[in-house]
């Protein structure tokens, strides 16, 4: 008898947190070694699991930062040394003057106020922790460079080595989720390609009724093409090619892979790009948590579970860690080069995070001075930008002195003198206190929901969803994160005459919460989350994610049962789809003459919409979709607007929204026409299944290496050569979900971003708690930990999260004393 998505989700769920095996290769548990690493003021004790996670144990506070910084970057030195160059504006110094635009819109875009006091927003110690990170990583640089034949295979590759870390580096705000002003750019095209009544038919606005109406000072037609180049070089991904890798092991040159960039929780998301390299995210991923009070579980307990999404690469974006001193004991994930945890627990509460997803950037238009192109009017009068140049270092020539221009609102990314025209960035996340994630130093001491949500009011960027269980049975939800008052859209850029100028920050404690509801969860997903009377108005923003995750989770949690942390894990990995529960009711009464399609047809018609991997039906509903999904963004978006109007603007829920209401889009018989488009299209999608597998249906799957699956890549991938391509890439292994399921795996063949940390934390015993990340902790591909947690992670099993001494200790795989004084010559962590 087929189950249903729910029976599906409690029959498997006892069998997903089954402890795995050690992994092969690893060091004899209880293993025992000691290193010198000076700067500390005592010994301090790690406790490496057989899952790769260390469990520091420091005698005071700033041991325990240094010590992590220094395993970290033990861990994950070449990602260190990425982040320090791009944090730095450096990396053309390494690849050449095809990264120099990027190395300037670094340094337009760096925090250039009071470092002290920027450091001490994230916590009252702030400076002190900061520092004593940087003081660890630095003495694995120095180690490092002792036996600098010994670094990991990425340095030998480039023929580059690690550099010396600053404060400055971590508070980088490169790798931010922001918003909105890629889609700005793109909506002043769409504007000009559609007019404001049929953009607005596309885009989903959520929260109002915005005008899009361009200020007269703005003329699309003259709006430059490059308009946010400096800044997307900035944020983009670095791709590396052929040319980079010493000749030992460089590879053929071949078209390059269009790595995803980073987004908002992306860090990285899927993305479709614009005429102009401005960047829609993909609104079909994003991140996932929920908290579920004590009256809906099997414990009487809370549980909080939550997987933020963000790019899926090798080495991981995420690291686990466990730090225990006098006055911290948390355990959980977060980007390796910053301190403290991001995710995860400590004694009293746990708490997690998903993209709240608020508006902080303008890009505001200049009129410039035909007699000095370095003013510009504000309020009546020329104003002079501030001018500073720097020296920017690049590989192979001269050093390049580059201009960086500011306004009053912040760096110009672009100047267009023939049209006496500026453009500049104004941006809550270039405020003090705009480093992502670093607020939660705070979080990571907080023993009530009170001092949670104090802490949360310095989490500035990114804009989140926190939210908070703890032993005493409360549960909430925290939005926070710096939030512009404006009373304009912010859909559109704006003159920077003085006439559109913020009006402040909205306390963050006034951005939606709730605690302790009746309904006994909360559950957030990037959907639209403010309340119809919020007091609030001009802190609105209008452009959400869909919300099928969301309401599948509600859908489970509002379900009447009990849950356990099984049971969590098992919704963290569902693959039922609502968005195919809306799509395949189309098929019922067409026809179709093709006896294969039309046994496909009732294989789809009579499926329960879980895109099992195993399933032959998703594997042709996700084909077909692929087919319908493209043509109805196509019949809404006219021929000659294609190039200007990204087809990723129309979200999902909008192109479903078409089908089921057909209008002139599908032709003079709306109905008709909407019928034969989804007939083409499922023939279409049958065909292309048929072109991978075969006319046999039952060799068709959804997850398979033809169709959906992991294959982890390396940012030096498609730079080196076949043997060394294998070494450093995971996978394929299949999946299933896609872009709308809670699993969040992307509607693509290859999924590049999701889950690639996870985490369920009971507060009825925090041993209880379990975890993932993917592919394994440690970024050296010869290190046992490189790839050992890919496969848990892509059969949706986990590793216990321990955090008593006593679990830690019976997981140990090995133990190493940190002690101050004299370095002795060490090769890499195992």
């Amino acid at each position: 008898m087929r189950k249903t998505g729910l029976a599906a989700l409690l029959a498997v769920a006892a069998l997903v947190i089954t402890p795995p095996a050690a992994p092969a290769q690893t060091p004899p548990q209880g293993a025992r070694a000691a290193l010198a690493v000076p700067g500390l003021r005592q010994p301090v004790e790690v406790i490496r699991d057989r899952w790769g996670i260390n469990h520091i144990y420091a005698q005071n506070e700033e041991d325990l930062f240094m010590a992590q910084g220094y395993l970290a970057a033990k861990d994950r030195l070449f990602q260190f040394e990425i982040w320090r160059r791009r944090a730095t504006g450096t990396v053309a110094e390494i690849l050449g003057p095809r990264e120099l635009t990027r190395d300037i819109g670094t340094r337009l875009h760096k925090f250039r106020g009071n470092l002290d006091a920027e450091l001490n927003h994230y916590h009252p110690r702030g400076k002190t922790i900061v520092e004593a990170y940087v003081r660890g990583v630095n003495a694995l640089v120095d180690e490092a460079m002792r036996t600098p034949a010994t670094l990991p295979i990425e340095f030998r590759m480039l023929g580059i080595t690690p550099g010396k870390w600053t404060p400055e580096v971590v508070i980088s705000r490169h790798q931010a989720l922001t918003s909105n002003v890629e889609n700005e750019a793109t909506h002043v095209r769409a504007l000009a390609a559609l007019g404001a009544d049929r953009l607005k038919d596309l885009l989903w606005l959520q929260g109002g009724d915005p005008p899009l109406t361009l200020d007269p000072l703005i003329d699309p037609k003259t709006f430059p093409a490059d308009v946010l180049k400096t800044y997307t070089a900035f944020r983009d991904t670095i791709r590396f090619e052929p040319g980079d890798i010493v000749p030992a092991y460089r590879g053929e040159a071949r078209a390059a892979l269009d790595a995803e960039a980073p987004g908002g929780d992306g860090s990285r998301l899927a993305l479709t790009r614009s005429l102009d390299g401005s960047r829609i995210v993909d609104t079909d991923i994003g991140s996932n948590n929920w908290v579920v009070s004590g009256a809906k579980t099997q414990s009487s307990m809370p549980i909080l579970a939550n997987d933020p999404h963000r790019v899926i690469e090798a080495p991981s974006l995420r690291y686990w860690v466990h730090l225990v001193a006098p006055g911290w004991n948390v355990i959980g994930g977060g980007e390796p080069v910053l301190p403290g945890v991001s995710i995860g627990h400590n004694e009293y509460g746990a708490w997690g995070l998903t993209i709240f997803g608020t508006d902080a950037e303008d890009l505001y238009v200049y009129e410039t001075n035909p007699a000095n192109p370095n003013e510009y009017r504000y309020q009546g009068r020329w104003e002079a930008m501030r001018v500073v140049t720097e020296s920017i270092p690049v590989k192979g020539q001269a050093a390049v002195t580059a201009t960086l221009k500011f306004t009053k609102h912040g760096p110009v990314l672009h100047e267009d003198t023939a049209n006496r025209r500026a453009y500049a960035l104004r941006a809550g996340w270039m405020e003090q206190g705009g480093a992502p994630y670093l607020s939660s130093l705070r979080m990571n001491q907080a023993k009530t929901w009170a001092e949670f949500v104090e802490a949360c009011t310095y989490n500035r960027m990114p804009s989140e969803n926190m939210v908070w269980v703890d032993k005493t049975g409360t549960i909430g939800w925290q939005a926070a994160g710096i939030t512009p008052l404006r009373s304009w859209s912010g859909l559109l850029p704006v003159p920077g005459d003085g006439r559109y100028e913020w009006d402040g920050y909205l306390p963050i404690n006034a951005l939606p919460n709730e605690v302790n509801p009746a309904r006994g969860f909360v559950a957030t997903a990037n959907h639209y989350l403010y309340p119809n009377d919020y007091a609030y108005p001009n802190a609105r923003h209008y452009t959400w994610a869909d919300p099928y995750r969301a309401h599948r989770i509600e859908e489970v949690l509002g379900s009447g049962r009990r849950f356990s942390v099984a049971e969590m894990t098992r919704l963290q990995n569902d693959d039922l789809s609502i968005a195919a529960r809306a799509v395949v009711p189309l098929l019922r009464d067409l026809t179709f003459t093709n006896p294969a399609v039309a046994k496909a047809r009732d294989a789809v018609t009579s499926w329960d919409f879980v895109l099992d991997k195993n399933s032959a039906a998703a594997a042709v509903y996700e084909l077909f979709s692929r087919r319908l999904f493209t043509a109805v963004r196509e019949a809404s978006i006219p021929a000659a607007a294609r190039a200007s109007v990204p087809a990723g603007l129309i979200s999902t829920k909008r192109v479903i929204d078409f089908l089921w209401a057909p209008d002139s889009r599908f032709g003079a018989e709306p109905t008709k026409g909407r019928d034969a488009m989804v007939t083409t299209a499922f023939e279409q999608g049958v065909a292309d299944v048929t072109a991978r597998f075969g006319p046999d249906m039952a060799a068709w799957k959804w997850g398979d290496e033809k169709l959906h699956h992991a294959l982890i890549r390396h940012p030096l991938s498609n730079a080196v050569n076949a043997e060394m391509k294998k070494k450093l890439e995971v996978g394929p292994f299949p999946r299933g979900g896609d872009g709308t399921t809670v699993s969040a795996t992307g509607g693509q063949d290859n999924q590049t971003g999701g889950g690639s940390l996870k985490i369920v934390a009971d507060t009825e015993n925090w041993d209880n708690s379990v975890g993932l990340n993917t592919p394994g902790q440690s970024g050296d591909p010869d290190s046992p930990h490189y790839r050992d947690l890919f496969e848990l992670w892509a059969r949706g099993r986990y590793f216990p999260v321990a955090y008593s001494r006593g679990k830690v200790e019976s997981v140990a795989e090995s133990t190493t004393t940190l002690s101050p004084g004299t370095p002795v010559t060490s090769g890499r962590q195992q």
